[in-house]
C-alpha cells in the first residue's frame, strides 16, 4: 500500500507540474494583449486616408497659392502694361504736338524769309527809283529839244537795262493812266472836274509808282478826275 501511495504522489507531482506550466503561458498571455488583426488593419486604412486627406489638402494648398501668385503676377503685368500704354500715348501726343510745332515754325520761317527777301528787293529799288527817273526825264527832255540821236540812243539804252533788271527781280511799274483810282497803289496830289472822264479815273500820272509782288515799293503820283 505504500508503495501504491507513493507511485501516485509522483504521478501527482508529474500532473501537478503541467498545470503550472499551463497556467505559466496563460498568465504571460494575459500580460501581453495582442490585438486582432481587422483593427489593425482598420486602423491602418484610417491612418492611410487621412494622411491621403493631408497629401490631396497640401496638394491643393499649394496650387491654390501658386494660382494666386500667378494672378498677382498678372495683375502687375497688365498695370505696367496700362503704364506703359499710357506713355506711349503721352510721347505720341507730344511727338505730334512737336511736329505741328516744328511744321508751323518752317511755314513762318519761310514767310519770315520771303517777307525779308522782299523787303531787301524793295530797298534796293527803291534808292535806285530816282536815277531811274532821272533817265526818263532826260529821254522827254532829249525828245523836246532834239538832241543828238547817239545821246539819246545811249540814255535810252541804260533806261531800258535798268528795267529788265528791276523785271528780272520781280518789280512792276503800277499800272495808273486811265484806271480808277486805288488808296492802296495810288497817291492823288490833284483833282480835275471833267465830265468826259468817269468817277475817280486817273487821268495824268506825275510820278510813276513800281510794286514787287503784293508790296508797294512806291505809289504812283497822280491826277484824279471828278
Amino acid at each position: 500500500m505504500e508503495k501504491r501511495e507513493e507511485v501516485h504522489r509522483k504521478k501527482g507531482d508529474g500532473i501537478d507540474n503541467p498545470a503550472k506550466d499551463v497556467r505559466g503561458v496563460n498568465e504571460e498571455e494575459a500580460e501581453t494583449p495582442i490585438e486582432s488583426p481587422s483593427e489593425e488593419s482598420e486602423n491602418k486604412g484610417c491612418e492611410g486616408i487621412e494622411a491621403g486627406r493631408a497629401d490631396k489638402a497640401a496638394e491643393g494648398s499649394g496650387e491654390g497659392e501658386e494660382r494666386s501668385s500667378l494672378e498677382k503676377e498678372l495683375e502687375g503685368l497688365k498695370a505696367r502694361l496700362k503704364e506703359k500704354s499710357q506713355k506711349c500715348d503721352e510721347y505720341w501726343n507730344m511727338l505730334q504736338r512737336l511736329a505741328a510745332e516744328f511744321d508751323n515754325y518752317k511755314k513762318r520761317t519761310a514767310r519770315e524769309r520771303e517777307a525779308y527777301s522782299v523787303e531787301s528787293v524793295a530797298e534796293v529799288v527803291r534808292s535806285f527809283l530816282p536815277v531811274l527817273d532821272n533817265f526818263e526825264r532826260a529821254l522827254q527832255s532829249i525828245d523836246s529839244s532834239g538832241a543828238n540821236d547817239n545821246i539819246k540812243e545811249g540814255i535810252g539804252m541804260v533806261f531800258r537795262q535798268m528795267q529788265e533788271v528791276m523785271k528780272g527781280l520781280g518789280v512792276e511799274e503800277i499800272k495808273s493812266l486811265g484806271e480808277k483810282f486805288d488808296p492802296n497803289l495810288h497817291e492823288a496830289i490833284m483833282h480835275v472836274k471833267d465830265e468826259a472822264r468817269g468817277e475817280g479815273e486817273i487821268v495824268e500820272v506825275f510820278r510813276k509808282g513800281y510794286i514787287l509782288g503784293k508790296k508797294v515799293i512806291r505809289h504812283s503820283m497822280v491826277k484824279v478826275a471828278n
